[in-house]
């Protein structure tokens, strides 16, 4: 406007000195690096304090134990007196121990025969279920439910009651002419009732059979019997290959839980004679549990256990070992 003086005070109002948006893109410019690391600390201090129940529980029930139990295994320790050091004196008296010797003798053939035979019940059944059928899901159930109760302590005095003189098992053998009698009672069979209630929970590894069944492409077996590829080879060729990394978990999860296994064989040995007479059924852990709670050489069962875990990592790292030989992952990936 005509007349009108401008006077300059020295300061920019705030629309100049605010930059503009064009210059910053129009976003806001980014946090301090003392604010993000405040941001970051509180975001971890919350993440601990929902995984504090977890650690806690790790510290005081598997860390906490697992040193004390390394320790023990170099002491003699009876529960009731102060552990006394010896070194490797328990590790050298369980190596000239027969009854150890008879442990692992045991606890090997039961894992060479229970885990193979589990896993072929669970991945024929698996096929069977495979197939669209009425009634699927009832089966599937009925399968699986032996793997929720069968390691229970009532399921494994039935079982013994079952493979028992003159019961069930021992009335069928005679319509076909065996006279074995019962299995329970007998060094040389009862082992074997021990392998039959293990293959009887072979639910669990149904269930990720079935889940690895359902991802084989259904193409593949269409271009194979155009092919004329019978059953038997497109099994060989196309399910089992497609299945392997199931098959590779499995076989590593069944086989540590053979190893660990305890309530059944020491149930099915029965009372006064715990683990099986003339020891058929002693295997590792009852033996551990005898060491331990029966005979009160804690030291010693403390040693046993840190074998056995020895033990079982060096079959899972053979297994793992083996994987790259049998085990065909997709696009080739580990």
């Amino acid at each position: 406007m005509r007349g009108t003086a401008v006077t300059y005070t020295g300061h920019a109002p705030p629309e100049a000195r605010a930059d503009p948006p064009a210059a910053t893109g129009g976003r806001r410019p980014p946090p301090r690096p003392a604010a993000r690391r405040s941001v970051a600390n509180r975001e971890n201090l919350a993440g601990y304090l929902f995984m504090s129940p977890w650690i806690a529980g790790f510290l005081l029930l598997t860390a906490g134990p697992m040193a004390a139990s390394l320790y023990f295994a170099f002491t003699d320790y009876n529960l009731f007196d102060a552990p006394q050091w010896v070194g490797l004196k328990n590790f050298t008296d369980m190596f000239a121990d027969p009854r150890w010797q008879k442990s692992v003798e045991v606890t090997v053939k039961y894992v060479l025969i229970g885990t193979p035979l589990k896993l072929v019940a669970a991945l024929g059944v698996a096929l069977l279920l495979a197939q669209s059928r009425r009634g699927q899901s009832f089966y599937r159930a009925a399968f699986y439910a032996p793997s929720l109760i069968g390691a229970s302590v009532s399921v494994a005095i039935v079982w013994r009651a079952i493979f028992t003189e003159d019961a069930v098992v021992d009335r069928a053998q005679r319509l076909f002419g065996m006279n074995v009698g019962g299995w329970v009672g007998d060094p040389d069979w009862i082992l074997y009732a021990l392998v039959a209630l293990t293959v009887w929970q072979f639910g669990a590894p149904m269930v990720i059979f079935l889940a690895g069944l359902k991802q084989v492409p259904r193409e593949l077996y269409e271009a194979a019997e155009m092919d004329g590829a019978g059953p038997w080879r497109r099994f060989w060729n196309i399910t089992l290959p497609m299945i392997s990394p199931v098959l590779f978990f499995n076989v590593l999860l069944e086989t540590i839980h053979s190893f660990q296994i305890f309530g059944s064989a020491y149930i099915l040995g029965g009372q006064g004679n715990p683990c099986g007479p003339a020891d058929a059924t002693l295997v590792y852990t009852c033996y551990l549990y005898q060491q331990g709670f029966e005979n009160s050489r804690m030291g010693f069962a403390s040693a046993m256990a840190w074998m056995l875990l020895i033990a079982v990592g060096l079959v899972t790292a053979v297994l793992f070992r083996s994987q790259k030989r049998w085990v065909h992952y997709e696009e080739n990936a580990r």
